[in-house]
């Protein structure tokens, strides 16, 4: 794991032998289920360190916490003292989620994902890894955020490669308890998306607080982190039913 150790390093996390050896366990357990489901196309070693596990953990560039301009790439770190309600919509193989779990183990994080053979492999990890505080859910986004018990109850809520950011932040803002947070994991297109998106943001109740550039040796193109404020509820007709959110995307 030693492109995880140095790029964790540049983004100024120093990671102990623990995290490694789980970054390590969770990488096998992905190869290995990956032969039978199609979980993910990058499964190289390497790869899956700079693409899914560094990838995910610049996620934490824009968490609360995080203060003050870089200094030598070097950020204070402080996320591990707030045990934050952290959903992951879409989370797939458990990117980011997952990494961000490990890395941060005080954060309670729900997981939700609607194909089954990927809850079945985040089942997996989840126990294989011994962590806690972490629930799994398979379900769609639209059906899960009309449920009052997951309604407006995070303090952060992240997505990677789920959908576009009209989409999105129909799927995710929902989620978020106002004064929370959406980060959104983007490539170049960020910005155009943003701005398509931002009466979408409005009506459902955020603000978008920043676009952060992340840049970072091991990256083969422009990465942006969509930050979004939640700044009032949103109304109780959002998200619409399963599909209609893709279908018909607000303006």
């Amino acid at each position: 794991m030693a492109k995880l150790e140095d790029g964790a390093r540049q983004l100024g996390l120093s990671l102990t032998a623990e995290h490694l050896a789980l970054f390590q366990r969770y990488y096998e357990d992905l190869v290995l289920w990956n032969q039978r489901f199609n979980l993910t196309t990058v499964v190289g070693y390497e790869d899956v360190q700079t693409r899914h596990f560094l990838e995910s953990l610049t996620i934490l560039l824009a968490f609360p916490g995080w203060t003050g301009d870089v200094v030598g790439n070097q950020l204070p770190f402080i996320c591990r003292l707030q045990p934050w309600l952290v959903l992951d919509v879409g989370a797939g193989a458990g990117f980011p989620g997952m990494p961000l779990k490990i890395v941060c183990p005080e954060i309670k994080l729900t997981l939700l994902e609607s194909t089954r053979k990927k809850v079945e492999f985040l089942l997996h990890v989840i126990d294989h890894l011994g962590l806690k505080d972490v629930e799994c859910v398979w379900d769609r986004a639209e059906a899960v955020g009309q449920n009052p018990h997951y309604r407006e109850r995070y303090d952060i809520v992240t997505a990677r490669a789920v959908a576009e950011m009209r989409v999105l932040s129909e799927y995710c803002l929902p989620f978020c308890r106002v004064g929370g947070r959406f980060i959104a994991a983007k490539g170049p297109e960020a910005e155009s998306e943003v701005q398509s998106a931002l009466g979408a943001i409005e009506k459902l109740g955020g603000a978008v607080r920043e676009l952060r550039e992340v840049k970072a040796p091991w990256q083969r193109e422009t990465r942006i982190l969509v930050v979004i404020d939640k700044v009032a509820p949103t109304p109780a007709a959002y998200p619409r039913r399963p599909g209609i959110p893709a279908k018909r995307p607000l303006g």
